[in-house]
């Protein structure tokens, strides 16, 4: 069987080509996206400042909450988190105590932002430089070059990388600003890494006396405690030990091995669990797109062998052996391209990463893991899905009976089979239920997007499973129209209502393409509209003081002093992990929040308030988004139980609800609670209420931000952080926009080429009965746009259910915002593709003689 499915293969090229193409892309994806999964799981850098000592002990990178499933069992799940936990100096002690505890070494650290002629200088990677002190040196592999250890609270040691970019050296002045205005030192000398490494993370260290100096009260502490063994005592077995002195601190541990690299650089973990989303969610849409190609592609070339298959079965072939052959044909073109689509997925994965880099979504210096699972995994799926869409492709072909097999091949079925009507109709009755039931009732925003993917996924089912009974009605529709063309019309209407099977095979693609593109970029498209309304109309302040690092919390205290200033407030960003539920089942979540002065609030931001009261913010409290408080299952006067950025855990009494989460932030703490627990302890912004009638304010302002070098002064806030974000997140959305496009643009170009082909007879008959070839040329023109306008308008329509979902959710009625020049690109890229899959095949076969092509085999 598999040296017929091989001669076979080799006697259809054309149809063979299609699907290879379509599988060969497909393991592209699944191998890059693979390849990405398995980065972030497995990503860890190599320790620098911590490589000398083997164990580490921290704060941990994740919260772990306590979750439910749907059938009531419990479960841990967790979340990354964004914030370094400060630990107590006095924790030292208690490690000492554990035994094979050679000695304890505490790192102390501060972000800082080097200053020098004017401008802000970063490390090689565009991080800002971090402030350690002296003794946590000898954790890692940095000795001194030149000069000398610094002594007092005047002194430096720079990394010779940053010293380079900076223009300094030994002696030299250098101004460092942290949490408030800078502060000048000396250099007292340069170290460097051993074997000439550049660190990727530039690094400063000084006396303790200058982390007190540079670090305010709320952030003092230690970030990690290096442990040294005694000699002959196995780290691992001293590891255990303290975890069982620390089981009361659920959020300290003890890192190891490779995983120090973890406990130094803090981005790597939410980085991390930014790019195991991403690649799930890109496969996972990719994956399921490829499946509906892939069956489509195959299904179209077994219809196309239905003679050939036919005459097998005719001549005693059974219906197991026309099964076996077809999908050991799938199978040697799935295998092949799965090889061959390994290597693009590498490339492939080469440019998301420095995509994503630019992005923000993962550290700029983020290095893919290449194993050898993905690529395995890759090649499984690409031979499994070809197999399984070839089984489907072939049923109908291998239950034909011996004596009606030729009948059978001659003409398409006249009508629907009872399952397909059964089954569209079933489709279309639950995709009305989840619709109305989304529309109806009160639910959060991802409870409604999750519920419009459904229903996306559902109504696309639906139109390929009703796609010959769609096709004959719409040409039934267009059919006055065609005729009114003349002859070439009324052939065109004939041949689609005659071959509706084949017809419905060129409209499937152009649905799934359109509507799936349509869905998942408008999605985006609302979301960022009502971001940008909600900052737009929710800034009551009318100046914004912003800096790239960050803003000191000092400038809105001394902005707040001015005598023309009504009020002043510092926001300050971080994340949230709490226990969500989406579609019935719980979750670990990470929410947005931000932290602001309550007495400045309503001053400087209208949140718009639904129902609490949002001046009754304090540390023990907190106000939620409608999203929110749907998300977590809260209401005011509930208790939230959460755990903010660096682990810690709150639990504190909601005291409001309010409406502009999007534009702002899911959740609202007081001001100085939240910056305790950031890592940078600095504002993302602050915000300014002049007061009536004052003059001169915007230039005591000015004059206020060049005390904090690099801070800039605006009249409304422009874009939030949070906003920034859905951005970002809205660009991974249009790429996968694009890979939905450019892999089902493989199935409208194969498609439309293979029907196409496959009438190179039916054009030679009628060019030799008298039709010329501008004619034939003619009626395909008007073929294919009937195609184009049937997929088109079918896609569109489909794609609003869902795009109503998603409306709702975010501005409260179902009115999407749908660029037209969205759209535009998404009918206007699908239709080019219809057209030119569809002409360029039949000019290139009206080039042979009628006479020759009225033999040609099939």
């Amino acid at each position: 069987m598999l040296r017929l499915a091989l001669a076979t293969l080799r006697a259809r090229k054309g149809p063979f080509t299609a699907t290879f193409v379509a599988l060969l892309l497909g393991a592209a994806v699944i191998s890059a996206c693979g390849v990405l999964l398995e980065s972030g799981l497995r990503s860890a850098p190599l320790p620098e400042r911590y490589e000398n000592a083997p164990l580490i002990v921290a704060g941990r990178q994740h919260a772990e909450v306590d979750v439910r499933s749907a059938d009531g069992s419990t479960y841990r799940s967790s979340q990354p988190l964004p914030e370094r936990l400060v630990l107590p100096a006095g924790l030292a002690d208690d490690l000492a105590a554990v035994d094979g505890v050679a000695s304890v070494v505490p790192d102390r650290g501060a972000t800082v932002r080097l200053l020098a002629d004017g401008r802000a200088v970063t490390g090689h990677n565009g991080a800002s430089p971090q402030l350690h002190n002296w003794d946590s040196r000898t954790l890692g592999g940095f000795r001194l070059v030149t000069g000398h250890q610094p002594r007092g609270a005047h002194e430096v040691v720079l990394d010779t990388d940053l010293a380079a970019r900076s223009g300094l050296w030994t002696g030299s002045s250098v101004r460092l600003m942290a949490t408030a205005a800078p502060v000048t030192f000396e250099v007292a000398g340069l170290v460097a890494l051993d074997g000439g490494r550049t660190p990727r993370q530039s690094v400063l260290f000084a006396a303790d006396a200058v982390l007190d100096r540079m670090t305010p009260d709320a952030a003092r502490g230690v970030h990690a405690f290096g442990v040294r063994t005694t000699p002959g005592t196995a780290p691992s077995a001293v590891a255990s030990d303290i975890e069982h002195a620390l089981e009361r601190e659920r959020s300290v541990t003890v890192y190891t091995g490779g995983d120090r690299g973890r406990a130094e650089f803090t981005d790597i973990a939410v980085g991390a669990a930014h790019v195991v989303e991403l690649a799930t969610g890109i496969g996972g849409n990719v994956l399921l797109v490829a499946v509906f190609v892939l069956c489509a592609t195959t299904s179209l070339a077994v219809r196309h062998r239905r003679r050939e298959l036919a005459l097998l079965r005719a001549i005693g072939t059974t219906p197991r052996q026309l099964h076996k052959m077809i999908a050991a044909e799938s199978a040697v073109a799935g295998l092949v391209a799965g090889v061959l689509g390994c290597p693009l997925g590498v490339g492939a994965v080469q440019w998301l990463s420095a995509q994503f880099a630019g992005r923000g979504v993962v550290p700029p210096d983020f290095r893919p893991v290449i194993g050898p699972l993905p690529f395995l995994a890759a090649v499984a799926t690409t031979v499994l899905t070809a197999v399984v869409a070839a089984f489907v492709a072939g049923r109908r072909a291998a239950r034909v009976r011996p004596g009606e097999a030729l009948g059978e091949a001659a003409s398409d079925p006249s009508r629907l089979g009872r399952g397909r009507v059964v089954t569209g109709g079933l489709l279309l009755a639950l995709a009305a239920a989840v619709c109305g039931l989304g529309l109806g009732y009160r639910a959060d925003f991802l409870t409604l997007v999750g519920l419009a993917n459904s229903l996306v996924l559902m109504l696309a089912v639906a139109a390929a499973v009703l796609g010959p009974w769609l096709t004959r009605t719409a040409v039934g529709l267009l059919a006055p129209l065609l005729r009114r063309t003349g002859v070439t019309g009324w052939l065109a209407a004939a041949n689609m209502r005659s071959a509706a099977v084949r017809t419905a095979g060129a409209v499937t693609p152009l649905v799934l393409a359109v509507s799936f593109a349509a869905t998942v970029a408008f999605t985006q498209t609302t979301q960022l509209r009502q971001s940008a309304d909600e900052v737009r109309s929710g800034t009551v302040a009318d100046h914004v003081l912003t800096a790239p690092s960050g803003v000191s919390p000092q400038l809105a205290r001394r902005a707040a002093e001015l005598p023309g200033v009504a009020a002043a407030t510092g926001v300050v960003r971080s994340k949230v992990v709490g226990v969500g539920s989406l579609l019935g089942e719980e979750e670990a979540v990470s929410l947005n929040a931000q932290g602001v002065q309550p007495k400045a609030l309503a001053d400087t931001l209208d949140l718009d308030e639904r129902d609490g009261d949002l001046s009754a913010l304090t540390r023990d409290t907190v106000a939620l988004s409608t999203t929110a408080a749907l998300w977590l299952g809260l209401d005011v006067g509930d208790r939230a139980h959460l755990y903010l950025g660096d682990g810690t855990a709150f639990d504190g009494k909601v005291i409001a609800v309010y409406g502009r989460g999007f534009g702002f932030a899911d959740l609202t703490f007081d001001h100085d609670l939240l910056l305790s627990h950031t890592t940078d302890a600095v504002d993302q912004s602050v915000l300014v209420r002049s007061a009536p009638g004052s003059v001169g304010t915007e230039r005591q302002l000015s004059t206020l931000a060049r005390d904090y070098p690099g801070t800039a002064l605006s009249g409304a806030l422009a874009a939030d952080a949070q906003v920034e974000e859905q951005r970002a997140t809205a660009w991974v959305n249009y790429l996968v926009v694009g890979l939905i496009i450019a892999y089902t643009a493989i199935t409208i170009v194969n498609t439309l080429a293979m029907n196409t082909a496959a009438r190179k007879r039916e054009f030679a008959l009628l060019r030799m009965v008298g039709t010329d070839r501008s004619q034939v040329l003619a009626m395909m023109r008007l073929e294919s746009l009937t195609v184009v306008t049937v997929g088109t308008v079918v896609g569109a329509v489909l794609a609003l259910p869902p795009l109503m979902l998603v409306a709702t959710a975010l501005t409260g009625t179902p009115v999407p915002s749908a660029p037209v020049l969205g759209w535009l690109a998404i009918l206007g890229s699908t239709a080019v593709l219809a057209v030119a899959g569809a002409m360029l095949p039949a000019r290139l076969m009206l080039r042979t003689r009628p006479v020759d092509a009225i033999g040609t085999k099939e």
